[in-house]
């Protein structure tokens, strides 16, 4: 009897607790009272894809070296104005001098062997002539004029050996004149110095790789950002499209471009796909400095005072038991439905009605209202109205003071 009232008081105890807890979170949160809205109005809707990219300039060249040796001097520094064919380095010119020398004197020899081997074809030639007659009048055998004649090809083959052997050396004195012009460094194009690779008394050996000894930017005034924009954005993406974009080096200031190119090479790293996007800017104050990091906001569609709706109106569904106060955002990229897209209009009796509506450019907050149903001032549900209270709570004897 004693274990079966015990079990009872315990039951007792575990119900009481129980409806204390309900009573306590009832009192706490006393569920729906309404729903927030907005109303329907005209503004700008102006949809935009964010991306990261760098400064470079539009054209950069790389000065390199076709010949090796040490560097003898420099004539061009960092941020120097260059011009096309201006001499920004040298290398010491002395070996391949003396190879110019040697591929002089080499042609010199070649072509003395020319006129030698002319002379001995006039000879043998006339001697060939000659031993013809005797044989005529039958003074020498046809042996004699045989060999005479042998003599005069041979004599022929050999000055067009010697002949072809000028050519070889005029050949090998070209090269050793271009190798010595080589030593002279110029720019390639008119700009400016933004990097320099060597200094005096630097060797560089372009045996295998051409070393990089200058890099000269073209033109500064005009610059680009090469950006890196997701595959799921790209398709957006037109030539001639506005862009702005900012760089830490100038906080709150915007520069402004255009969208020059849509590069189809994707760029693929960490199985995540980009595409460069190229935008062209003026730098004519010199602002923007290559390898500047920039975040770039590209304006793929622009509507000017047109009807919108909020889109969390959108996400918005009274019929789920789901608190839609703080709707997940969502993008206009990213947002796929299967399902029309509907809102929930305020009625006069407190009721909501549900409207589709059709969608035209959509960013992260209103979308561009294409459909009628829903009129310019319409109070469209976008979440749930709490009513939060403070339960009252008997007060502890530990919650302050003193106990006595």
């Amino acid at each position: 009897m004693a274990s079966t009232r015990t079990r009872v008081i315990a039951v007792l105890a575990l119900l009481g607790v129980a409806a204390a807890v309900v009573y306590w979170r009832r009192a706490g949160y006393q569920g729906a009272t309404g729903y927030v809205t907005e109303a329907v109005g005209r503004g700008a809707v102006i949809s935009e894809v964010t991306a990261t990219g760098v400064v470079n300039p539009v054209t950069s060249v790389q000065v390199g070296t076709y010949v090796s040796g040490p560097i003898r001097a420099i004539y061009a520094d960092y941020n120097s104005p260059v011009k096309k064919g201006q001499l920004v380095a040298k290398i010491d010119p002395a070996p391949f001098q003396v190879k110019v020398e040697e591929a002089e004197a080499n042609l010199a020899n070649a072509r003395a062997k020319v006129d030698k081997d002319r002379a001995d074809l006039v000879l043998k030639k006339l001697t060939l002539e000659r031993n013809r007659e005797l044989l005529a009048n039958n003074l020498i055998s046809q042996n004699d004029v045989d060999t005479a004649r042998s003599n005069a090809d041979q004599a022929g083959a050999q000055l067009a050996l010697d002949q072809a052997g000028v050519k070889q050396a005029q050949a090998s004195l070209d090269e050793a004149r271009i190798n010595l012009a080589y030593t002279d460094i110029t720019s390639p194009v008119d700009g400016v110095v933004v990097s320099r690779n060597v200094d005096v008394g630097q060797t560089v050996a372009a045996s295998f790789q051409t070393p990089t000894l200058f890099l000269i930017a073209q033109d500064l005034t005009k610059m680009q950002v090469d950006t890196n924009v997701s595959e799921s954005d790209i398709g957006v993406i037109r030539g001639g499209q506005k862009a702005e974009f900012m760089v830490d080096a100038y906080p709150g200031k915007a520069f402004h471009g255009t969208v020059a190119q849509v590069r189809n090479a994707p760029i693929t790293v960490q199985n995540v796909v980009t595409y460069d996007v190229v935008i062209a800017v003026d730098n004519p104050d010199l602002e923007l400095k290559p390898g500047m990091t920039a975040t770039v906001t590209i304006i793929t569609a622009e509507r000017e005072n047109v009807l919108r709706i909020p889109l969390r109106a959108v996400r918005f569904n009274p019929t789920h038991k789901t608190d839609h106060s703080e709707p997940t955002p969502a993008g206009p990229r990213t947002e796929r439905r299967a399902k029309p897209a509907a809102v929930w209009v305020l009625q006069a009796d407190g009721t909501l009605a549900r409207v589709e509506v059709t969608l035209g450019v959509r960013n992260d907050t209103y979308g561009e209202l294409l459909s009628d149903g829903v009129h310019e001032g319409d109070q469209l549900a976008v979440a749930f109205q709490r009513q939060t209270t403070q339960p009252t709570q008997p007060r502890s004897p530990f919650s302050g003071g003193r106990m006595r």
